[in-house]
């Protein structure tokens, strides 16, 4: 067996969270990565990101994005360094770039630029706006989406400040749909011999991660708020309830959970209680149903009532970062990698989430800038 996209060489010109991101699965799954960085600007912003650095121009965030890549360092708006990347463009499968949306015409990395140098290649663009439009020119991140898509609108408790998620979600789902979208045009490429331009942009993996409720506003004017303690807008008990020691979050999103729930927890009469007997009179009764479900929960820890329901009733505990990477589950799971570094000898990071039954995935860590101009560029001349 080998990796299932060995021999797959994808151009990168990317840097900072959610190109770096994208690319990084496609690496992860056997593909070549080459990361073009500009030796003038340092390379890849991403290197720079602090407060935590392994050495000048490695930061913990830029290892975070750029594993199992190769990096060389060309000046794309040099006439050199439109030469170096052509010749690089001809002999691969794919060009990927998260720049500004009217950046890439402008650097010559579209399809219609390069399709006489290689007419099967694929020319993935993600964005923050998109190429065309009013809005082509302008810069953007992850949270700004997150506020003009509403998810500002929907984190956090009533009442309380608009609350942004802890993570560049949106950087990260825009990586990897782009990811998708270029193997999905590698598919075509491949199958016809004609490649073509593929675009994403952050403003719209936000606006299409609304999904549900994106459905309810446009069908039924639905204006879904924020809900108390994380509560699913619809579906209950499905939110946070208060243990003896802290937090549970509980999610009996399918009715057949609700009497199980009840029984483990010493109230099999709330099985049939009209109160508490089906979703719609949950939901109708979702302030009281806290109130006793918080009064019972409260008995014992959150480990305890994990012991108790857990495996028959979905449940979780509610874990700080420390708590969920040292997780015995977690490194069961082999979630926690090393990789070797000139500097550390090994540092630790995240594994791949997807597996491929009888190979290793490799683990090399993120390249120090124009590590392999010698290997890659040298063989161009």
């Amino acid at each position: 067996m080998s990796l299932p996209l060995e021999g797959v060489r994808i151009v990168a010109v990317e840097q900072y969270g959610a190109g770096p991101f994208g690319t990084q699965h496609l690496a992860d799954l056997g593909a070549e990565v080459i990361k073009i960085e500009n030796p003038a600007d340092n390379g890849d912003v991403g290197r720079s990101v602090g407060p935590y650095f392994f050495e000048p121009g490695d930061s913990h965030f830029y290892q975070s994005f750029n594993r199992n890549k190769k990096s060389v360092t060309i000046d794309l708006k040099s006439s050199e360094g439109q030469a170096k990347i052509r010749e690089l463009i001809a002999g691969s499968d794919a060009v990927f770039n998260n720049l500004r949306g009217d950046l890439p015409e402008k650097l010559g990395l579209t399809y219609n630029s390069l399709k006489d140098i290689n007419a099967a290649i694929v020319c993935c663009h993600l964005s923050a706006y998109g190429r065309e439009g009013p809005r082509k020119a302008w810069p953007g991140y992850d949270y700004l989406m997150q506020a003009e898509a509403g998810y500002l609108s929907l984190t956090g408790e009533p009442g309380g400040p608009p609350a942004r998620f802890g993570l560049s979600i949106i950087d990260m789902m825009t990586g990897t749909t782009a990811a998708m979208a270029l193997l999905a045009a590698l598919v075509s490429a491949r199958a016809t011999g004609k490649g073509h331009d593929i675009d994403t942009s952050l403003f719209d993996v936000a606006i299409h991660n609304l999904s549900y409720l994106g459905t309810w506003y446009l069908n039924d004017d639905i204006v879904t708020d924020r809900a108390a303690r994380s509560a699913h807008p619809s579906l209950t008990p499905s939110q946070l309830y208060k243990t003896k020691d802290g937090w549970i979050f509980v999610m009996c999103n399918k009715e057949k959970f609700w009497p199980i729930f009840a029984t483990l927890l010493g109230r099999p009469e709330w099985a049939n209680d009209p109160r508490f007997c089906d979703f719609k009179s949950r939901l109708a009764n979702r302030d009281e149903l806290t109130r006793e479900l918080d009064t019972v929960l409260s008995e014992k820890t959150t480990a305890e009532w994990i012991e108790t329901l857990a495996g028959q009733v979905p449940v979780a505990p509610v874990n700080d970062v420390a708590q969920a990477l040292d997780s015995k589950f977690a490194r069961e799971r082999g979630l926690v990698v090393e990789t070797p570094h000139p500097v550390r000898d090994k540092i630790r990071t995240l594994a791949c989430p997807v597996r491929w039954p009888g190979e290793t995935l490799p683990l090399r860590s993120a390249p120090r800038i124009g590590a392999d101009n010698h290997d890659v560029l040298g063989k161009l001349d």
